[in-house]
């Protein structure tokens, strides 16, 4: 008789146990996932990503233009102490956020951990570039730095945030890290800024670091990531004419690394110098640059395609600039070893009229157009 009742209350407290440990589970991933949305959510993949190459420019990657040309797409530290996450690497200067931002240590250290167990390349909101920002002058931890430029850089290939990442103040807080010693942070820090510069109100802010992507262009090593990126930078910024004369002085410097540079290098510093030689008011600075005679050697037949090309048409740019209703725009008072004279030497007009029977048809092509201005 005892038997069914007790197996009726057995029944009732399996029952009861199994509820309540679905209550514990539900509120448990709740709060888990109310705290994930308060930090930088997991991000698309990267072919969702590539999408917006149509925007800007993913960090490392060529971009569209926003308007013709072409491109390749704030808070004050203290002398406080610093407060220290983790094993002690990830320290923050005591700063005053933003309203709304960073309440307490909890939130800084969830943002640290989404940077860094590779959920830090989504496509974030406003406050949550703020957010990124915050941390970014914040932290002296040098894989948090990195890390968070590459989130901004990613975030930066779409027009809207180019324009809140400037709202916010962040393109001195990215420009500062290029001072950095670290060549890595340097790296990551001039690749946002290419994304941040395919906006033209951006620009305005970046060209006041011009002069220093410039020297560390041309100091530093040859054909290095850091070099490769600041080309890549210059270039952004000289797609229109507007910031084009801040180069004047360092023409000559781009082509000593022209022609001592790697592949790479060498199409890099030719997009730059095409993009000037488009521009006659840039023309007699280009003529007057004192060139190596070397320079006439990438007119030859077994040259890559993708100089070839774009070396021809740096002499059909500068010879179209120089003419202005049929007459010389500038008069030929250059010296001796400058690019003038080797574009109007001898030699260069029997390379170039020996390319007329290139086995590439595009060469073949440019070649005919270019003859008849020799």
């Amino acid at each position: 008789m005892g038997g069914p009742r007790g197996a009726g209350w057995v029944a009732a407290g399996l029952l009861l146990g199994a509820g309540a440990c679905y209550c514990i589970y539900r509120l448990t991933r709740g709060r888990r996932r109310g705290d994930r949305e308060l930090g930088i959510r997991s991000s698309k993949s990267a072919g969702a990503l590539e999408e917006g190459t149509s925007e800007g420019q993913l960090c490392g990657r060529s971009a569209r233009p926003q308007t013709g040309g072409t491109w390749e797409s704030q808070w004050s530290k203290t002398s406080q102490p610093g407060v220290c996450f983790g094993n002690g690497n990830s320290c923050l200067r005591e700063t005053h956020p933003p309203s709304g931002q960073m309440h307490d240590s909890v939130s800084v250290q969830k943002l640290i951990e989404d940077l860094t167990d590779g959920s830090y390349d989504d496509v974030l909101n406003a406050e949550q570039l703020q957010k990124l920002l915050y941390l970014l002058e914040s932290t002296e931890d040098p894989v948090i730095i990195e890390r968070a430029l590459i989130t901004l850089g990613n975030n930066a290939a779409f027009s809207v945030n180019q324009a809140i990442i400037r709202e916010l103040g962040g393109i001195p807080i990215v420009a500062n890290k290029i001072n950095h010693s670290n060549q890595s942070i340097k790296e990551k820090a001039l690749n946002a800024l290419n994304n941040l510069s395919v906006n033209v109100e951006n620009q305005i802010k970046i060209k006041i670091y011009i002069s220093q992507v410039c020297e560390d262009v041309f100091s530093g090593p040859l054909n290095s990531a850091v070099q490769l990126a600041g080309l890549t930078l210059l270039t952004n910024m000289t797609v229109t004419n507007d910031h084009q004369h801040m180069l004047h002085s360092y023409i000559t410097d781009l082509f000593q690394v022209l022609l001592t540079g790697n592949g790479n290098t060498k199409v890099q510093v030719l997009k730059l110098l095409l993009n000037l030689s488009e521009n006659p008011a840039m023309t007699e600075g280009l003529l007057r640059a004192q060139v190596d005679s070397s320079f006439l050697s990438l007119y030859d037949s077994h040259v890559a395609k993708e100089i070839l090309l774009r070396v021809l048409t740096l002499f059909q740019n500068i010879k179209n600039c120089l003419k202005i209703e049929g007459h010389l725009a500038v008069q030929p008072t250059f010296t001796e070893g400058s690019l003038f004279f080797l574009l109007h030497g001898e030699e260069c007009a029997q390379k170039i009229r020996a390319l007329v029977d290139h086995h590439d048809a595009e060469v073949k092509e440019k070649v005919v157009t270019i003859i008849p201005k020799i």
